[in-house]
């Protein structure tokens, strides 16, 4: 008797733990068209939006400290994690990108957020991306095998922690 209630014990904790892990796999981003004006996290003041810098003032401004706190970022979208909307890609003037993240996954933003123009509100810094980190972004990038294979080396790059995000045009 005692190993039957052992194993129903077991059992029902291993279903619930496996429904638990389906919910959060089949999490997906927001719905919506991210039309000018919306926002996603904390609403993005008009202070900060009048006020934004670019992406080339925010590497200027990265050479000389290492984390910049309660900055706002004007670009334009040019990646969503297409598996939740928990992370965005925004353009600099010289082409490449750097990485946002939202703050405590507190918030996710519509794949039609890509192509959009932005304000973000948050911290920059510039940091060390693991290889380890750079595959998992590239896995929910949903690139290829050979690109994520590809990945050989850590990256010294412009990362963002976004407090909120405004579409602006």
């Amino acid at each position: 008797m005692k190993n039957e209630l052992y194993s129903i014990i077991v059992f029902m904790c291993f279903s619930a733990l496996s429904f638990a892990q389906e919910t959060v796999d089949k999490v997906a981003p927001p719905d919506g068209n991210a039309l000018v004006g919306d926002y996603y996290g904390e609403e993005v003041s008009s202070i900060f939006i009048n006020s934004a810098i670019t992406a080339a003032e925010l590497e200027k401004d990265l050479k000389t400290t290492n984390k910049i706190e309660k900055v706002a970022v004007r670009g334009e979208v040019t990646d969503v994690c297409p598996k939740r909307g928990c992370w965005i890609s925004v353009r600099t003037e010289d082409g490449a990108s750097f990485f946002v993240k939202m703050k405590d996954y507190a918030f996710f933003v519509p794949t039609a957020l890509k192509g959009k123009n932005v304000v973000l509100e948050g911290d920059a810094e510039r940091k060390v991306t693991s290889i380890e980190e750079l595959k998992h972004y590239a896995k929910d990038a949903k690139k290829s095998k050979a690109e994520i294979d590809a990945i050989k080396a850590s990256k010294y790059e412009i990362r963002f922690l976004a407090n909120g995000i405004k579409v602006v045009d």
